[in-house]
C-alpha cells in the first residue's frame, strides 16, 4: 500500500544538519506517526513521503523553505531583564513563550548581558536545510475516528 492522503503512517527517522551533526532521532523510541496530507510533518518531508511503502528507506533533503521556514531577523530582539520576572537565572538556550502578532511563539535566549537579554523567536531550525534518513514503518488507511481528529490513534499516535 502506497502513502496517500488520509494514510496513517509511521516511520523512523534521524534528521541531521549540514554538517552531519544529529539534530533528532527516533531511535529507541517508538517511530512517529502522521496522517498523510494534513500538514502535520514539514512540508517538504511529507511531499517525499507520497508514494512510498512500508520497508522504504530513503534520504530526504528539505530546503528551508519547506522545512521550518527561513530566518527572520525581526524575531530577533533584546528586551530588558525585568520582562523576565520570576525567573532568577536567566541562561542561553531556556525557552520561553512569548506573544507575537501571530499569537504565542516560542522563542529562545541567545545572549545575556547586564540588563539585557537577546530572545530569538525563530525556530531553531529556521534556514537550516534539514536531511532525514527515513524508513517507513507502517501504512494504512486512516479511520474516520483518526481523520475527524485529525491525529493517528495506537502505536506511534499522540494520546490526548
Amino acid at each position: 500500500m502506497q502513502i496517500a492522503k488520509n494514510s496513517a503512517v509511521t516511520f523512523h527517522y534521524t534528521l541531521t544538519d549540514d554538517d552531519g551533526q544529529v539534530v533528532d532521532s527516533s531511535a529507541n523510541r517508538e517511530p512517529l506517526g502522521y496522517l498523510h496530507g494534513q500538514g502535520q510533518i514539514v512540508p517538504g518531508l511529507e511531499k517525499q513521503m507520497e508514494g512510498r511503502q512500508v520497508g522504504d528507506r530513503f534520504d530526504a533533503h528539505v530546503a528551508p523553505e519547506e522545512g521550518y521556514g527561513v530566518r527572520h531577523e525581526e524575531l530577533v530582539q533584546e528586551v530588558p531583564r525585568e520582562a523576565f520576572q520570576g525567573v532568577a537565572d536567566i541562561q542561553p538556550g531556556m525557552q520561553f513563550q512569548g506573544h507575537g502578532p501571530q499569537g504565542v511563539i516560542n522563542v529562545t535566549v541567545t545572549r545575556v548581558e547586564d540588563d539585557k537579554v537577546h530572545i530569538d523567536g525563530n525556530h531553531p531550525l529556521a534556514g537550516k536545510a534539514l536531511h532525514f534518513a527515513i524508513e517507513v514503518t507502517g501504512v494504512r488507511e486512516a479511520s474516520e475516528e483518526e481523520l475527524s481528529h485529525g491525529h493517528v490513534h495506537g502505536e506511534g499516535g499522540h494520546h490526548h
